[in-house]
């Protein structure tokens, strides 16, 4: 009985969730959002170019494989010591969360991807300010500026940076 009272109110509850959903993200639906993001974003076919904190961001996507990703370039990957690399993939694992690092054509790239459709607008503006962060942090704290995963290797990194200042300031 109990069973088939709970099995009866999540059916009833559903279509009440569902209205809140948010609408399935459409074009024009994220053109308004980037343009919200900056007023002289410029759209073209299926790419968008905005500029968040002196940060070039380029948005392509393709409603039909209902996929999207958000880049800004950073540096070029010619001269990327091993280091380097392992610190990256480090700070993919625990500090950059849903922005990664990425490497492309000889470059190295912030990007933040999505599926289409199912992207919410907090989700791209959250995608988009991490985007730009991992590509701010580059070279220094590696991270998308969101919390952190806790297990990785960036918290400890990071620390030791802390010590090192606490350090050179203890005589001041």
């Amino acid at each position: 009985m109990l069973r088939a009272l709970c099995l009866s109110a999540s059916l009833l509850a559903a279509p009440a969730l569902a209205q809140d959903a948010e609408p399935h993200m459409t074009v024009t639906r994220m053109t308004e959002i980037v343009q919200a993001l900056d007023e002289e974003a410029r759209i073209a076919g299926n790419s968008m170019e905005l500029v968040i904190d002196d940060v070039p961001v380029l948005i392509v996507f393709d409603v039909l494989a209902n996929r999207m990703r958000a880049m800004v370039p950073i540096a070029s990957a010619e001269s990327l010591a091993d280091e380097e690399l392992q610190r990256l993939m480090q700070a993919n694992f625990d500090s950059a969360l849903d922005a990664r690092y990425a490497i492309a054509r000889g470059r190295l790239w912030g990007v933040f991807i999505h599926p289409f459709r199912e992207l919410e607008r907090d989700q791209l503006i959250s995608g988009i300010a991490q985007t730009v962060n991992v590509a701010q942090t580059y070279g220094g704290l590696y991270t998308s500026g969101a919390a952190q995963f806790g297990a990785g290797d960036s918290s400890g990194l990071q620390a030791q940076l802390l010590e090192r200042l606490l350090k050179k300031g203890e005589d001041i």
